[in-house]
């Protein structure tokens, strides 16, 4: 097996990485801590899930703040290619495997469990084998020393799958006890079954069957002459019956015919009342008819007809007439009630519209008297910001002439008082100076006198006789009195600057008051200007606002006009209105009689088809009780036949012949019982006999099969046994074979860290445990050696399990990485040497893939490539750089 790439998505301290691996040697390095076995576990974990977790959950996988995480690993396996993907989702408060797919070169697995079950398959270990073999976890380097000979041998058992073989011999020694078991179970039932048929066999059951058939045989033929008298008995009954049964549906007929008649003649005495209904109100419907006849001359007279007795069409051809004349009115009518409507909401509207233009006009008059107030109130307005106007061009011509008698012109106040206060301020400046100044000579003048009065030369501070200046404070005092005079015409040269300057800022003042007064001036021109303007304005809208309500009032009036016209319209079409409601009333009343005397016309031929109904019906009532009659007579004589018929001698000899026949089938029923439950007894202990004559059968085939199976499991037993023993010596000489070859990979391995060192060799007998042995021939527990030395020892021992897995039984087998997890831990630098010498020894051997994870810079030199892991402190996020390895000459050199 070959890993050639991993990708991680929020892997612990991996945000997002991508590692691809090569052959040979790969080192991943970096500082403790900073995830270098991060990478070594998400392999770990693509291949065996939560089960390279130890301890540890799923939650503790994903990145802390993360909501999920994901892991691919690419391998390659036997010269193919395989895909494995895990991702993780937090639900919760707890984490779950949203998706677990494997995809090989023929199918794709999905779900955890079966993609666990068929890397363990692919790789031939499960997650702790591939522990013990191929991955040497940080901190477990010396976990085979410190293992117990038994642990050892489980796990070196299991690596080499010698397990099986001791799983395949305790299944064989599970299975001879199960068939002892069964065996032992089915002698049991053997002796059973030989009893059951000896006591089968001592009950004589031929002998006891025949009697019983005998037996049975005479009692049958009883049963048989008695069924025989019963069945006579029975056909006596039976003819008995036959005559009573006769004799009772001729009673029934009898009372059936004598009620048939009475109804008979109830019902023709009741259709004979119906027929004289009939005929009564045959009577009043003619009466009826008589009188609509009358209703209808009536209303013949009423309405202008050309025929005193018009027929139907007459009738509904005028009526049709009246109709559409009723419906041109009608129209009309429409037609004047929608032309009042609307003449009257144009009246409506006209004098609401002249009302509008009134109101418009009056509005326009006031707003015209509104605005003769406004114009009044601008003309005074504009007279008094023309005078205010003038005022002001006095105020400015007042303020200007300041100016007249000044040392500047309007408009250099700003720059002449600027040059003044800087030659005051270069003034006091030199003031300043001189001040210093005669503090300075003050100060000296007092100092040369405390020196005189001490008897000390003023000037240099030593004694006066000894000194040729003694006569130097007169000078300072004639320099300090030209010093003040000085300061004197400073002083007085300033007072005259304060002056003009006091001079300069009212000259500055009056022209900042000539600016605004210009710019009041300016403010009062524009608002005259606006005023003036608007005051025309005002002027058209009055005028405009009078010449709108003349108009307003001409169009009332106009308005008006047209609605006094239009009510004289309206009047006219009101008057014809009412000559056509006038014609409709009087046609509606002759629409009425006509429609009367029509559904008078109805009402007759009505009228005559119920008489005509009511004729058949008193016909079909007479037909009826004609048959009726018919058929009372021949029920009738019917009766006297029946009546004729009957015979009581011969009724009474059916009733004997009937109770005699009942006795004899009830004492014949019980003998035939009591026989019957004689047969049924019989039958029942023949059967018995039968059914133990067959159960003894069956007991002796049960017997003889029995015996075969015993005969089997006895086979089947020694059969176990020898598998037993036959798996067992298999391992031992299986173990024996791998233990000796084991032996000879270590010291091969052990040879070559330390070739020419103190150590011998080292021996492994049949239960792993391990000794060594110096040069001198002393032999050493593991637990012995150094912490340096028992690492490397122990390093060797796997990486010969790793060979010897490697070479297989039947040749070669693919094998995973040599995965080596900070294996310099307890490792000094010359041990380190040794530990670079073991891994390139494992890569001349054929080793085709094995990664290092280490912090050792030493173990650099031995990488074909080289992968660096660095963590950023600010994220404490981890990340990858591939690097190319230092030369390994240079490297020791250095």
């Amino acid at each position: 097996m070959r890993v050639d790439r991993v990708q991680l998505l929020n892997f612990k301290c991996y945000g997002d990485a991508d590692l691809t691996l090569e052959r040979g040697v790969t080192v991943v390095h970096g500082v403790n801590g900073s995830g270098k076995s991060t990478l070594l576990e998400a392999v770990f974990f693509a291949l065996y899930g939560s089960k390279a977790l130890d301890d540890r959950t799923l939650d503790d996988v994903i990145t802390t703040g993360e909501e999920e995480a994901a892991v691919e690993l690419w391998f390659t396996h036997d010269d193919r290619e395989y895909h494995v993907e895990r991702r993780l989702k937090l639900r919760g408060d707890r984490a779950a495997t949203t998706k677990c797919v494997l995809e090989t070169p023929t199918e794709t697995i999905e779900g955890a469990r079966d993609v666990r079950r068929e890397v363990t398959q692919l790789l031939r270990m499960d997650a702790d084998a591939f522990v013990n073999c191929a991955y040497v976890r940080q901190g477990e380097v010396n976990k085979l020393i410190h293992a117990s000979p038994s642990d050892r041998q489980d796990m070196i058992d299991d690596l080499l799958q010698l397990g099986a073989l001791e799983d395949y011999r305790e299944r064989a020694s599970e299975a001879r006890l199960g068939v002892k078991a069964v065996l032992d179970g089915q002698r049991e039932v053997l002796e059973d079954v030989r009893t059951q048929v000896e006591q089968k066999e001592a009950k004589d059951l031929h002998e006891r069957l025949n009697s019983l058939e005998s037996r049975r045989t005479d009692v049958v033929e009883e049963i048989d002459h008695y069924e025989t008298q019963r069945e006579q008995a029975t056909e006596t009954l039976e003819t008995a019956e036959d005559v009573l049964d006769r004799h009772e549906e001729t009673r029934e007929e009898i009372a059936e015919l004598t009620a048939d008649i009475e109804a008979l003649r109830s019902n023709i005495s009741e259709t004979e009342r119906k027929r004289e209904a009939a005929g009564d109100e045959i009577s009043e419907v003619r009466d009826r008819r008589e009188e609509l006849a009358a209703e209808r001359g009536d209303l013949l007279e009423t309405v202008d007809l050309e025929s005193d007795d018009p027929d139907e069409d007459v009738v509904r051809d005028r009526i049709a007439e009246l109709e559409a004349r009723d419906e041109e009115l009608g129209d009309e009518l429409q037609e004047l009630t929608v032309t009042i409507q609307t003449g009257t909401d144009e009246i409506e509207r006209l004098r609401e519209a002249a009302d509008d233009c009134e109101a418009q006009a009056e509005r326009a008059r006031e707003e015209a008297d509104d605005l003769d107030e406004r114009i009044e109130a601008d003309e005074e307005a504009i007279a008094d910001r023309e005078a205010k106007l003038e005022d002001l061009e006095a105020e400015i011509e007042s303020a200007r002439a300041t100016f007249d008698d000044a040392p500047i012109t309007f408009g250099e106040a700003a720059s002449h008082l600027d040059d003044l206060e800087t030659e005051r301020e270069e003034l006091d400046a030199a003031i300043n100076d001189i001040t210093a100044d005669i503090r300075t000579a003050e100060n000296a003048i007092e100092e040369g006198e405390r020196l005189l009065e001490e008897g000390k030369c003023p000037e240099c501070g030593q004694p006066v006789e000894d000194s040729p200046h003694v006569d130097v404070l007169d000078d300072r005092r004639e320099e300090l009195a030209d010093l003040e005079a000085d300061r004197e015409d400073l002083d007085a040269e300033r007072e005259n600057l304060d002056d003009r300057i006091d001079r300069a800022e009212a000259l500055r003042e009056a022209e900042r008051r000539v600016e605004r007064l210009a710019e009041n001036r300016d403010n009062i021109e524009q608002l005259l200007a606006e005023k003036r303007e608007r005051l025309a304005d005002r002027r058209d809208q009055r005028d405009q606002l009078r010449a709108d309500a003349a108009e307003y009032d001409a169009d009332a009036d106009e308005k008006r006009s047209a609605a006094a016209n239009r009510e004289d319209e309206v009047a006219d079409a009101r008057a014809e209105l009412g000559e056509i409601n006038t014609e409709r009333g009087e046609l509606t009343e002759t629409l009425e009689s006509l429609e009367r005397i029509s559904a008078i016309a109805d009402e007759r031929a009505s009228l005559e088809s119920e008489i005509e109904t009511l004729r058949e019906r008193r016909q079909d009532w007479k037909d009826m009780n004609d048959e009726r009659r018919e058929t009372l007579s021949e029920k009738r004589d019917r009766k006297r036949d029946l009546e004729s018929e009957f015979d009581e001698d011969r009724i009474e000899t059916a009733r004997e012949d009937k109770a005699n026949a009942e006795r004899y089938i009830e004492q014949v029923d019980d003998k035939l019982a009591e026989l019957e439950e004689q047969r049924t007894e019989m039958q029942n202990a023949i059967g018995a006999a039968e059914n133990e004559l067959e159960e003894l059968e069956r007991l002796r085939d049960r017997l003889e099969s029995v015996e075969d199976r015993c005969e089997r499991l006895e086979s089947l037993y020694e059969e176990a046994e020898t598998l037993q023993t036959t798996y067992g010596d298999l391992r031992a000489e299986l173990r024996q074979h791998n233990v000796e070859t084991l032996e000879r990979l270590l010291n091969e391995t052990f040879e070559l860290v330390y070739q020419n060192d103190s150590y011998a060799a080292i021996d492994l007998d049949g239960d792993y445990r391990l000794t060594v042995y110096q040069k001198d021939g002393e032999a050493l527990e593991p637990e012995q050696l150094s912490g340096g030395e028992r690492a490397l020892f122990n390093l060797s021992l796997r990486c010969a399990i790793y060979r010897l897995l490697a070479e297989g039984v039947d040749g070669s087998a693919p094998m995973p990485p040599l995965i080596l997890d900070e294996p310099t831990v307890f490792l000094d630098s010359g041990h380190v040497t040794q530990l670079v010498s073991l891994i390139e020894s494992m890569r001349e051997l054929g080793v085709e893939q094995i990664v290092v994870v280490s912090h050792d810079e030493e173990l650099v030199g031995a990488a074909d490539s080289l992968v660096r892991v660095e963590k950023d402190a600010t994220s404490n996020r981890s990340r990858l750089e591939h690097g190319e390895p230092p030369d390994v000459e240079l490297l020791a050199s250095d």
